[in-house]
């Protein structure tokens, strides 16, 4: 294809790996797939793909397995990484690098696997890590910024995890995403952002689990309907008005003393499948702040999202302080529901249905994803009396680690929000926590 300086074609590259299973192990190469492609025409020009032999075949563990389905006897007899480095190195070196989240872990493993065999590692002229691009110019419309995800929403298909179909795939969601893109920017009268998702938006795999299908979802139903109602992000297209300042050292939060009730008001704003109730307190998007939450219920995660993800939460006793402006809360935002001619069904947020116990209101604990990686959206914390409040690091998406640190009875602060819903004819406001803070002892 000619020297660097004159390699113009775009490499779209994808690896699939093992994943570590135990402390200081690190990836292994298990394929490595690309496509060359014009970047005037954005048509596929040469391809090339290889499993690869790890050093360490019981690296190959079962969760790897579950992932791309690679298995120890398919790699069994490939050849080894030093085996094929020369045509890798081929294909990518001078090129501009292109694929989905590549700058943090594609590209990483390269180097990586580069070094091992002791070779200079190919370099770039230029990266496009679509999951960067797209989070900032697509947003989530998809429901996330996986790849199966945006695949889905285009009706490209599910992902396969191995490198080449995974490839051909992101080349495949950019041209879509491009032209979309195009046509808000050119017709804006016409072709309103978000204004049409298909049915099937955000169904996706998540690190090898099946996306939930009929089946799967009736086996989830539960009598607690609050549960099956999805947490609807919004995607970021319209700007929120400015969040206030409060007194609770967290800015944009305010405490229940400090909101006057007759000040709450809700309205609608656009949404990307029509509109949602936007909660104001003086005119001004505010979230919540409180102190003195007792755990009643642990973290529950039995029920699922349509990513396959659980549903995390905490029951917790709230004071009356809060009830009197989550009631005021659910008053303002069911009227201008029903004003607007919607049948669906109110849920209050604040629960009473045992008269002898506090009131408790169920706080979310979403779940985003950092290229393939799941983590905790809410910043939880923990304070040892007396002293500062120290962030908890976690090393990896598991609920089971939350267990012991939200023990019925535990003391918590939480930094709120309170994001409206409206699904299967059941409406209402779903808090999600910012931030929690537990009080050890």
């Amino acid at each position: 294809m000619g020297t660097s300086e004159e390699r113009s074609e775009i490499v779209f590259f994808d690896l699939e790996t093992t994943i570590p299973f135990r402390p200081g192990q690190g990836y292994a190469i298990l394929e490595f797939g690309a496509i060359l492609v014009c970047p005037r025409k954005l048509v596929e020009l040469d391809s090339y793909s290889t499993l690869i032999k790890p050093d360490d075949l019981y690296a190959v563990s079962v969760v790897s397995v579950r992932c791309n389905g690679i298995t120890r006897d398919a790699v069994a007899s490939a050849p080894a990484f030093r085996d094929v480095s020369d045509k890798i190195f081929d294909m990518l070196h001078g090129r501009v690098w292109a694929g989905h989240n590549i700058l943090k872990f594609d590209c990483v493993r390269i180097w990586e696997a580069f070094a091992e065999i002791g070779r200079p590692a190919p370099h770039p002229k230029g990266t496009i890590d679509s999951l960067t691009l797209l989070t900032h110019t697509f947003g989530r419309r998809a429901g996330n910024m996986k790849l199966a995800s945006l695949a889905t929403y285009f009706g490209l298909g599910q992902q396969t995890h191995r490198s080449l179909g995974d490839v051909r795939m992101n080349l495949e969601v950019l041209k879509n995403c491009a032209a979309v893109l195009f046509l808000e920017t050119n017709l804006p009268n016409i072709f309103l952002p978000y204004s049409w998702v298909p049915p099937n938006a955000a169904r996706s795999c998540n690190n090898g689990k099946a996306s939930l299908d009929e089946t799967n979802i009736k086996n989830l139903q539960v009598d607690d309907k609050m549960e099956e109602t999805p947490i609807l992000e919004s995607p970021g297209t319209f700007a929120p008005p400015v969040s206030s300042e409060g007194c609770s050292g967290y800015a944009g939060f305010l405490a229940p003393d400090e909101i006057l009730v007759p000040s709450i008001r809700a309205s609608f704003v656009p949404f990307y499948q029509g509109q949602r109730i936007q909660l104001l307190h003086r005119d001004v998007l505010f979230q919540l702040y409180c102190t003195g939450l007792i755990v009643r219920f642990g973290v529950s995660s039995k029920f699922f999202d349509k990513a396959g993800r659980p549903r995390l939460n905490i029951v917790v006793d709230i004071p009356p302080s809060l009830c009197q402006v989550l009631d005021a809360c659910d008053n303002v935002s069911q009227k201008l529901m029903v004003d607007s001619g919607s049948s669906s069904g109110w849920r209050p947020i604040v629960n009473r249905k045992n008269g002898l116990y506090s009131p408790t209101i169920r706080l979310n604990i979403p779940i985003v994803t950092n290229g393939d990686v799941d983590i905790y959206q809410t910043e939880i914390y923990q304070k040892e009396a007396p002293g500062n409040a120290q962030k908890l690091v976690f090393s990896r998406f598991d609920p089971g680690e939350l267990d012991s640190l939200f023990l019925p009875g535990t003391l918590v602060e939480a930094y709120f929000s309170l994001d409206s819903y409206d699904f299967r004819q059941n409406a209402g406001i779903r808090l999600l926590a910012k931030k929690l803070i537990i009080h050890s002892g």
